[in-house]
This record gives structure tokens, sequence and C-alpha cells, in this order.
């Protein structure tokens, strides 16, 4: 019994430890603000935001510069040459008749510009891909600031119906007390039996174990609600709106279904899927590329070096100038036709995929549909509960404040008093939850809509 004391005692303390009061809108806000989830689902989004831009870059020419001064020999002779996996650079002079080691400076200066004149459609679908990307990226982040929403406003209800049925416990604990205060007296007296008095001192113990378990079930929502605000454990308090008052609903508020956040971003994962079959499409077709090349070089050979083998000077200064120059500009297409081959597998495929996302469209707004009328149907049934609840709990009151007055009064055993105890403790309990329920039914309801708004705009205003 001491222990029991000085617990309730400890937790009676802490009351003052509850802080400002947090409303459910700041509770959402701070939410979004701190989800380390959304930061990363942000973080995609300006990603793939960044990746439009780049691929908007693919119509701009491709232009090169480039310089390079070299020392070597330039031994040649009659032969094929194939570079291999890029630039080749080979020596340029008439072969000679044996191996020498004269080397000289030479250089080679260039600008190259190759450009996409006409890709057929591939350029475009490349950056409506990306852009499908990004949308899908915007609509996934919209899905999961709703779902956090959800989540907040779900632990927030449910920490204000563990603070209430503690509540409850508390002035049953209080009633409890008196009781036993009464009986105790009266007992001493001679007017009642011990043992009632020690029926009543278990009733106090029980109703403050009650409240205990109450407390610990607070606790333990009130780090659900921390952990989701990203902040140290604490107690909060809530609004009392949710208790003292009924939402207001206005129907003309209530979203389109195909505004829900899931649906929304399962449409754009279809959208996705199509452009991706138009640019795997694409990529059977041809490419018509213009180019240019504007190349000067130098050398320290001279011209006459094949007949006369000393023509040449290893300076620096005379390999390193600019003493031909050059130019080349044209147009290429190139098709590989194969490709056409290869890309109908992977267009069907595709498709395929397309189809699926589609069903998955169906299932997921029949199931939403199905999930508004159910939900409409909770809430009707909710007020109905909240309606009978309180009709209960103003019967139970009334039966409690006479079996009392019986009980004070040695009209009433101590069984009836116990029962209508017990009966008006259920009766408060019962009309706590009910009212909770209501909410929380209105929370399925803008859940199945898609829209938290719904919630926050049938709190009334204070």
């Amino acid at each position: 019994m001491k222990i029991n004391r000085i617990a309730l005692f400890v937790l009676l303390g802490t009351a003052s430890m509850y802080g400002q009061e947090l409303k459910l809108d700041a509770a959402l806000k701070q939410a979004i603000e701190r989800y380390d989830l959304i930061k990363v689902k942000e973080a995609r989004l300006a990603a793939s935001q960044e990746n439009t831009t780049n691929q908007k870059g693919n119509y701009f020419p491709d232009l090169t510069f480039g310089a390079q001064q070299s020392y070597g020999t330039i031994n040649a002779q009659n032969g094929p040459l194939y570079a291999y996996g890029g630039l080749g650079s080979a020596a340029t002079s008439m072969p000679l008749a044996e191996q020498n080691w004269n080397a000289a400076f030479g250089s080679l200066y260039f600008a190259n510009v190759n450009w996409n004149i006409f890709s057929f459609g591939k350029t475009k679908e490349g950056i409506t891909m990306a852009k499908a990307q990004q949308e899908v990226n915007l609509k996934d982040l919209e899905q999961e600031v709703f779902q956090q929403q959800v989540k907040v406003s779900a632990t927030y209800l449910n920490l204000l119906a563990t603070q209430r049925i503690k509540y409850v416990q508390q002035k049953n604990l209080e009633r409890a007390k008196v009781f036993h205060e009464v009986t105790a007296a009266k007992a001493k007296s001679g007017l009642l039996p011990q043992v009632d008095e020690r029926l009543a001192m278990a009733e106090v113990a029980n109703a403050e174990a009650l409240h205990i378990k109450a407390y610990d079930k607070e606790i333990e929502f009130n780090k659900q609600l921390a952990v989701l605000l990203d902040e140290d454990t604490k107690l909060y308090q809530l609004d009392d709106v949710f208790v003292l008052d009924k939402p207001q609903i206005l129907e003309e508020e209530v979203k389109s279904r195909d505004q829900h956040p899931m649906l929304l971003l399962q449409e754009s994962k279809i959208a996705q899927s199509e452009s991706m079959e138009r640019l795997v499409t694409k990529g059977s077709l041809p490419t018509l590329n213009g180019f240019g090349v504007l190349q000067g070089r130098g050398s320290g050979f001279d011209y006459n070096y094949v007949q006369d083998n000393s023509a040449y000077s290893t300076a620096y200064g005379k390999g390193v100038g600019i003493d031909r120059g050059n130019y080349l500009v044209g147009l290429q297409l190139t098709w590989n036709v194969s490709n056409f081959f290869r890309t109908t597998y992977k267009r069907k495929q595709q498709e395929y995929i397309t189809k699926s996302y589609e069903h998955e469209f169906l299932q997921m707004d029949k199931e939403l549909a199905n999930q508004i009328t159910l939900t409409k149907e909770k809430y009707a049934n909710a007020q109905a509960v909240w309606t009978q609840s309180k009709i209960q709990l103003e019967a139970a009151e009334v039966a409690f404040k006479q079996q009392k007055a019986l009980y004070d009064n040695g009209l009433s055993n101590l069984v009836d008093f116990t029962q209508a105890l017990y009966t008006l403790q259920r009766a408060e309990i019962d009309y706590e939850i009910a009212q909770n329920n209501v909410w929380q039914s209105l929370l399925l309801q803008a859940s199945a809509h898609g829209d938290i708004q719904y919630l926050l705009n049938a709190i009334p205003l204070k």
C-alpha cells in the first residue's frame, strides 16, 4: 500500500511537467519539417529536377577545345593503322629507308563541334522521361507527407484518449478515497463491520493501480508522439477542443477521390512508364549529326625531311608554332538497324509494366471508394455511440449520487454502492472513448479522401 501511495504521489507531481498546449496543426507542421524520410524524398525530388535541366542540355552541341605539345620521332612505313577505343595518333612522314632516332617538337591545336541536329524525337523523349521521373518523386513526397500527417494525427488522438482515461481514473481514485474514509470512520464507531473498511481499502488500492496503468499508457503514447516530432520525450498538453466539442463538417470541402495522394502517385508511375515506352521506341530510329573541326599543326621537321634527314630542328619554339591549318565540316547519319529488333521486346516489356501499374491503380481506386463508404458509416456510428454514452454517463452520475446518499445514511449495503461506483467509472471511460472515437472516425474519413485538411477544418474555433 505504501509503495502504491508513493508511486501515486510521484505521478501526481508530474502534472507540473506539462508545457505549452500543443495544437494538432502545429504538431503536423513540426513533424513534416523534421521527419528524416521526408527530407530524403525532398532531396530525391531536387535531384530529379536537376536531372531534367541536365537532359535539356542535350539540345546544345558539344564543343571541344584541345592543345597538344609533344616531342618524339616520326619514323613511318607503309601499312594499315587502326586506333582502338578512341583518338589515335600516328607519325606523319613518308616511309624512310631505315630507322633513325631524329626527334623534334610538334604541336596540335584543334576545336571540334558535334551537334545532334535531328534525333527523331530521342532528345525530346529523354527530357519528357526526366520530367516524368520528377513528377513521380514529387507525388511520392506528397504521399509521404500525407501518411506522416495521418500517423501524427492518430498518435495525437490516441495520446489524448489515454490522458482522458487517466483523468477518469484519477476521479475514481478520489471517490474511492472518500468512500474509504467514510467507511473507516463508521467501522471505527461500530456502525459498520471491519470487513467493509477492508473492502473499501481494496477499492482504493484497485483505483490506484488503474490510475498507474492509465499513466503507463499515456507515457507510451507520449514517447510515440515525441519520436514523430523529433524531440525528447515529455508530457504533452493537448488541445481540449477534441474533448469539449464535436466536429463541424462542411461537406463541400471534401476533395474528389481522384485527388488522393496515393492515386496521384500511381498515375505518375503510369505516365513515367508510358514515357519510357516512347523513349524505347525512339531508340530504334537514326540520328543526324553535324560536325566541324578546325585544326592547326606545327612541327620541328622541315617539308624536305624525307629527302634530307638533317632538315629538322630540336628547338622547342620551332615545333610548337602553327605551320599548317585544316578545317572539316560535314553531316553524318547513323542508324543501327539491329536496334529495331532489340527495342521491340524492350517496348513490349515496358507495355506490360504500364498495364501492371494501371491494374494497381484500378484496385486502389476501388479500395478507396469502399473505404470512403465505410468511414462515413463509421462516423455516423461513432456519433450514435457518443449520444448513447452521454445518456449512460448522465444516468450513472444520478445513480451514484443516489446510492451514495443511501449508503451514507445506512440505507444501502456495500455491494450496491461499489456497483454504482463501478458503473459510473465505466460510463465515464465509455464517454471519453466515444468522444475520441468521433474524431478518430473523422480522421479515417480524411485518410480515405486523401486530405488531412478535412480533419483540421472540422475543428471548432475557440
